[in-house]
């Protein structure tokens, strides 16, 4: 059923993962973060994944490794997310410390991937 290139990529399918956990994670938060931090968190762990697709569309190939750099930043806010987060009381240092790995390993599989983009 993968009619699109980036649906192959597995950078986007870790990312789509990640973004679905940040998401319901973001739904914990309390709700005068609705339009704050959950917020942000949510749409930033979303770009990830946009980003990704975005690039691997009809895109020269230094278009495609700005678009994976977008997708490396909004990588890293999403950690800054999960600091204030942490900060704020809302996830706990297990859960925290699982994300960040998580994060950490998608943003290698990405850098990774970026390199390789003749």
């Amino acid at each position: 059923m993968n009619k699109f290139k980036f649906e192959k990529l597995l950078i986007w399918q870790k990312a789509m993962d990640f973004g679905e956990i940040i998401n319901q994670l973001a739904l914990g938060f309390p709700d005068r973060e609705k339009f704050n931090l959950a917020s942000q968190i949510s749409r930033a762990s979303d770009s990830i994944a946009l980003n990704i697709s975005e690039g691997s569309i009809g895109q020269s190939n230094p278009e495609q490794k700005k678009f994976i750099g977008y997708s490396i930043r909004s990588l890293a806010e999403v950690i800054t997310c999960l600091f204030k987060a942490k900060r704020r009381n809302y996830i706990k240092e297990e859960k925290f410390t699982e994300l960040y790995n998580e994060a950490y390993h998608l943003m290698n599989m990405m850098s990774a991937f970026r390199k390789n983009i003749k």
